[in-house]
């Protein structure tokens, strides 16, 4: 599971999941899981960033790249209508594409504001992501183009 507050929101749901591991570089994550005794939490290493609690850097990326994982959980600044993952921090978006490199399955977590918003790095593409977890329909030619790189979108509503 990488940065994000969406993140930190699927970190929450997982609170009564048991004989699971998740490797992270969000602290606000690890500290969330600590409350799940069937939970083991692998945090990186790295520069730590106060504002958001987020491990970045080399020494990051060099953590994740000793794991092969089921499946990874990401968050993203910016979605685009073409598909692209965006997010603001270059030391960042380094570690995600090592998460998404090292993952069977990659699950990418975002609410539709992520729509309406830029941001300059690319992450990666939704052709690369297994599922896109969202609370609103895209837009129509967004969807379509999910379709055909088979990315499947999930309508999540609480």
């Amino acid at each position: 599971m990488n940065l994000g507050t969406t993140t930190e929101a699927v970190a929450q749901e997982l609170l009564n999941h048991s004989n699971i591991t998740v490797v992270t570089n969000n602290m606000n994550v690890a500290n969330t899981l600590a409350a799940n005794p069937g939970c083991e939490i692998m945090v990186a290493g790295g520069a730590l960033r106060r504002s958001d609690g987020g491990l970045v850097g080399e020494l990051t990326t060099q953590f994740f790249e000793q794991f092969k994982v089921d499946y990874a959980v990401i968050g993203a600044s910016a979605l685009d209508h073409d598909g692209d993952i965006l997010d603001f921090d270059l030391a960042e978006v380094r570690v995600s594409k090592t998460i998404i490199r090292q993952s069977r399955k990659v699950f990418l977590v975002c609410d539709a504001s992520k729509l309406d918003r830029s941001a300059p790095a690319r992450l990666a593409s939704l052709a690369e992501i297994d599922t896109l977890f969202t609370d609103r329909a895209l837009p129509p030619d967004l969807a379509r183009r999910c379709a055909d790189w088979g990315t499947k979108v999930t309508i999540v509503r609480e």
